[in-house]
C-alpha cells in the first residue's frame, strides 16, 4: 500500500506531504484546486512520462517521492529482492523521482539509481489509475487472462500446464539442436565414410614403417650381402686357407704346448673357445646367404606399401600416430552419427507424448475459463445495472491466441475484455475504450467482483464520478468503501455521496502566498468533514441545513458498515 506520498515544486504544488492510510481514501476541493495534481505525481511516481513543464516556476527541478509497504503475496517482491533492491526480508520500497529542467531526471528505488525505464516495469502492478492516466492494470490481455484465471480459480491447472508446457519446448528445443548437428554431421557423411574405408584399408601400424625401410634397403643391395658374407664365410671356413683350418693347426700345438708346461693350459682353452665360437660365425654367415632375398617382386610390394604409408602420413597429419588418432576420430563421428539418430527417434517419441499431455491439459484450461468468463461476465452485468449502467454491455471473449502452433505459456487461449459503451454500438476492446468516467466505473463494477482476488495493492479512480448523482453516487460510494476493505482506495469526487463513505478524507485548496499560487491538503475529520461535505452539497453557503445532512451521509455509511459487520 501507498503510505506516505511527498511531492516538492510540482506545478503550484510547492511542498506537501500526506500519510495515507488503508481503506477508502476521498481527495475532494474546488475546482481548479489542484486534486488531478496528486494523481498526476503518483502516476509519475509508477512511470509516466515527464515533462519539464511540470516544474514549479522558477525552480531548476521537481522532487516527488512515494513510500509503499508491498504485500507479502506481491509478485513483484521477488523482483526487487532478486535485483537486490530489497533485502530478504524488506517490503518496504521508496521511489523517488526528480525532474530537472536541465533534462537530467533521475529515478531512485530505496536510494538505488535506477533506469526511468525501470519504472514502467511497476506500473499495473502496484498502482491502478483509473481517469486520464494509462496505468491501469486490467487494460493489457495478460493482465485479464490472469484475472480470468484467478477469477475462475484455474491457476493450479495453468501450474501444472505451464510445467508440462515447458518440458514439451526444451524437448523440442533439444531435438532441434540434436537435428541440426546430425544434418551438419550429414552433409560429412560421404567423407567420412571414404576416410574410414581408405584408413582400414591402409591398415597403418605403429613401427610398420621402419621395418619397410630396412628391409627395402636389404633387398636393393642384396647381391652385395651375398658376396660380403660369402667372402666373409670363406675367409673363416675356406679349404686349406681358412681361419678355422689354421685355428685347429694353432690348437694342436697348443695341445702339446701345455702337455710340456700346464701354464698353458688357459690359453689352449681360449684357442678352443674361439674355434667354437668361428664355427658360429661361419654357420650364422651360410644361414644369411640363405635367407638373403633377391626376389625383384617383393622390392616392388615394399616400395608400393611404402608409397601408401607415405600418403597417409601426408593426408592425415604427418605422422602414423596423427593417421591413426585421425582413424579413430573418424570411427568415433561415425558412431556418434549412428547414437544421434538414435536420439531423434528417442526425441519423436518423448514430444508425441509430451504434446498429447500439453493438449489435454490446454483443453481443460480453455473450458474452465470459458465457463469462467460466462460467470464474470454475468456479475459485471450485474454491477454496472447497479451503475444506472445497464446500457453498457461488458463481455468476457475468451478465443484462440494468434501463436502459430496454438499453444503457449498460457495455453491455447487469448482473453479479452470487451466493452460496448452504447447501446446499438459493437464490443471493441476495453483498452481502445477512451478513458473517462465511464470505463472508471466500469472498473469499479470489475474491481469489485475481483475484489479478494486482484493483486494490484492502490487502485485510484479520477473522472468516476462525471455525469452521475443521486442514487447511482450513493452507490459508487459504497462500492469504493467495500473496495476498500480488498485494496488501499484513492478516489478524487465531487459528489458528497461519494466523500461521506470514506474512510479517510483529505481537502485541496488553493491559495495565494506572497503572491504565488500554492496548493496545499488539510486531512479532515469531524466537523471540518462535515463542512466540506457541506460545502459539497450546498456550494459556497454552508447551512445549517446542508450541514445537518452531512452529517446524515456520515452517520448514515458509518450505520451501514456496522450493519454489514
Amino acid at each position: 500500500m501507498l503510505t506516505e506520498l511527498r511531492i516538492t515544486n510540482f506545478a503550484v504544488i510547492e511542498e506537501l506531504s500526506l500519510t495515507i492510510d488503508s481503506g477508502f481514501t476521498v481527495l475532494t476541493g474546488e475546482t481548479g484546486a489542484g486534486k488531478s495534481l496528486l494523481i498526476d505525481a503518483v502516476a509519475l511516481l509508477v512511470g509516466g512520462r515527464a515533462s519539464s513543464e511540470q516544474i514549479r516556476f522558477g525552480e531548476d527541478e521537481a522532487q516527488l517521492e512515494a513510500s509503499f509497504e508491498i504485500p507479502p503475496s506481491h509478485p513483484i517482491l521477488g523482483t526487487l529482492r532478486a535485483q537486490a533492491i530489497l533485502g530478504p526480508q524488506d517490503s518496504h520500497l521508496v521511489i523517488r523521482r526528480i525532474i530537472a529542467r536541465s533534462g537530467r531526471n533521475r529515478v531512485y528505488l530505496n536510494g538505488m539509481l535506477t533506469p526511468v525505464h525501470v519504472l514502467e516495469t511497476f506500473a499495473g502492478t502496484l498502482i491502478d489509475i483509473h481517469g486520464q492516466h494509462d496505468q491501469q492494470s486490467l487494460l493489457s490481455s495478460s493482465a485479464q487472462l490472469d484475472v480470468l484465471d484467478a477469477f475462475g480459480q484455474v491457476r493450479e491447472l495453468r501450474d501444472r500446464y505451464r510445467a508440462i508446457y515447458q518440458e514439451w519446448v526444451r524437448s523440442r528445443q533439444a531435438r532441434a539442436e540434436v537435428a541440426t548437428t546430425v544434418q551438419q554431421r550429414a552433409q560429412q557423411e560421404d567423407l567420412l565414410k571414404f576416410q574410414q574405408q581408405e584408413l582400414e584399408e591402409a591398415g597403418c601400424r605403429i613401427g610398420e614403417e621402419e621395418a619397410l625401410q630396412a628391409e627395402r634397403q636389404r633387398l636393393g643391395s642384396s647381391s652385395r650381402l651375398v658376396e660380403l658374407a660369402s667372402e666373409a664365410q670363406e675367409r673363416i671356413h675356406g679349404d686349406g686357407q681358412g681361419v678355422l683350418t689354421n685355428l685347429v693347426v694353432a690348437e694342436r700345438l697348443l695341445g702339446e704346448l701345455t702337455q710340456i708346461d700346464p701354464e698353458m693350459e688357459a690359453t689352449n682353452r681360449l684357442a678352443s673357445e674361439a674355434k667354437v665360437l668361428l664355427r658360429e660365425v661361419a654357420d650364422s654367415l651360410r644361414s644369411y646367404i640363405e635367407s638373403v632375398d633377391a626376389d625383384p617382386g617383393r622390392l616392388s610390394a615394399v616400395e608400393d606399401r611404402l608409397t601408401v604409408i607415405q600418403k597417409m602420413k601426408k593426408k592425415y597429419g604427418g605422422t602414423i600416430e596423427a593417421v591413426l588418432a585421425t582413424y579413430s576420430r573418424v570411427k568415433e563421428e561415425q558412431e556418434r552419427l549412428s547414437r544421434l539418430g538414435a536420439q531423434l527417434t528417442d526425441y519423436d517419441r518423448l514430444i508425441h507424448e509430451q504434446q498429447k499431455n500439453v493438449s489435454e491439459l490446454a483443453q481443460q484450461l480453455s473450458l474452465q475459463r470459458k465457463d469462467a468468463a460466462k460467470r464474470l461476465t454475468k456479475l459485471v452485468g450485474k454491477e454496472l445495472d447497479a451503475l444506472k449502467m445497464g446500457s453498457v454491455r461488458f463481455v468476457v471473449q475468451v478465443g484462440p491466441n494468434e501463436l502459430n502452433e496454438g499453444y503457449g505459456s498460457d495455453g491455447i487461449d487469448r482473453v479479452e475484455f470487451l466493452l460496448a459503451a452504447n447501446a446499438g454500438e459493437p464490443l471493441k476492446p476495453m483498452s481502445r475504450v477512451a478513458s473517462g468516467g465511464e470505463i472508471s466505473r466500469l472498473m469499479l463494477a470489475l474491481k469489485s467482483v475481483v475484489a479478494n482476488i486482484d493483486q494490484v495493492p492502490v487502485v485510484i479512480f479520477d473522472e468516476i464520478d462525471t455525469g452521475v448523482g443521486g442514487a447511482v453516487a450513493a452507490t459508487i460510494g459504497k462500492r469504493l468503501r467495500a473496495l476498500g476493505q480488498y485494496h488501499q482506495v484513492l478516489c478524487i469526487t465531487h459528489l458528497p455521496q461519494v466523500a461521506s463513505q470514506a474512510h479517510h478524507h483529505f481537502c485541496v485548496e488553493k491559495s495565494e502566498v506572497k503572491g504565488r499560487t500554492v496548493t496545499t491538503v488539510r486531512s479532515l475529520n469531524g466537523i471540518h468533514r462535515e463542512g466540506e461535505i457541506a460545502r459539497m452539497l450546498g456550494g459556497e453557503r454552508v447551512t445549517p441545513k446542508t450541514r445537518a445532512t452531512a452529517a446524515e451521509l456520515i452517520a448514515g455509511a458509518h450505520e451501514s458498515i456496522r450493519r454489514r459487520e
